[in-house]
């Protein structure tokens, strides 16, 4: 057994010694009576402290909700960032994509550009052959 229970049964043992007490002098105490009093009077709390009770639940839900409303609006938070984030990630990933395209795209417009050069060499080349082929040696 507990102390904690140890003590109530103590406190339960003083009341009903109290009572029998006064039974024994007042005939108009019922002594069958007597448990179901000290049972009544030790665990039946008054109307001032079921209000307290009442209020002190009322005031510890209270609290829950708010705490609960609190997580809850640190929930939304942490998710918008996330939100944010992968959104970024994404403009990230595309402006990667658009300077890999333009890159590739330049280095193809320079490739084009060399060959075509190269073309032009090319037939200046053979046009400056077949001139010389035609010119008397």
């Amino acid at each position: 057994m507990t102390s904690e229970a140890g003590e109530i049964m103590e406190k339960l043992k003083e009341k009903k010694a109290e009572y029998e007490a006064i039974a024994s002098t007042d005939s108009s105490v019922n002594l069958e009576n007597i448990d179901n009093r000290i049972i009544t009077e030790q665990y039946m709390p008054s109307e001032s402290q079921a209000q307290a009770e009442v209020q002190r639940l009322r005031d510890q839900i209270a609290q829950m909700q708010a705490n609960t409303v609190e997580k809850i609006v640190e929930v939304q938070r942490k998710y918008e960032e996330l939100q944010q984030q992968l959104r970024v990630e994404a403009i990230e990933r595309e402006v990667a994509a658009a300077v890999r395209e333009a890159e590739a795209a330049a280095m193809a417009a320079e490739r084009s550009k060399k060959y075509d050069d190269l073309q032009v060499q090319l037939q200046q080349m053979m046009q400056m052959f077949q001139q010389s082929q035609k010119s008397p040696s």
